[in-house]
């Protein structure tokens, strides 16, 4: 397996930022593995990570007051979680492996004081956060109009 410094560059989510900004980023980073069943993340919980799927499966759900509902699904190479960067730093979803899952696990708020330090990394790994939001919020959407239909 690929360290953590040797694969970050090569992930789609930190193209394009520079070696220095992989450092810092890297030096607050730990590989992770977690079985089925075991949480990434629980909706209102202290956010203070953010993961990024090397292998596995990764169910995004939103609690409803009877049940849990699946909005999305993470694979191989997605980038879960933003509440890290977002105050009030707490989950908005929770987030369960569904099967055995590898993950680069990215300490949210050593990362927060070194975007504070470093505007233009933070400003960097804002755009890509938005992006990873955007995209989530389109596949919950479509996952919950599949699930309960369009509305009259």
């Amino acid at each position: 397996m690929q360290t953590i410094a040797q694969y970050l560059p090569s992930h789609p989510f930190f193209a394009g930022l520079d070696d220095e900004a992989l450092t810092l980023v890297t030096g607050c980073a730990v590989n992770a593995h977690l079985r089925p069943g075991e949480y990434l993340f629980r909706e209102g919980e202290p956010a203070d990570t953010f993961y990024v799927i090397r292998s596995g499966r990764v169910a995004i759900r939103m609690r409803l007051p009877t049940d849990a509902v699946v909005v999305d699904t993470a694979r191989d190479g997605d980038v879960v979680g933003w509440s890290w960067l977002v105050p009030p730093y707490r989950w908005t979803f929770d987030a369960v492996a569904t099967e055995d899952t590898s993950v680069v696990s990215i300490d949210g708020a050593c990362l927060r004081g070194k975007c504070e330090a470093d505007p233009a990394l933070g400003y960097a790994l804002l755009q890509r956060v938005v992006r990873v939001m955007s995209t989530r919020l389109h596949s919950a959407r479509v996952r919950l109009l599949d699930l309960y239909g369009t509305r009259p």
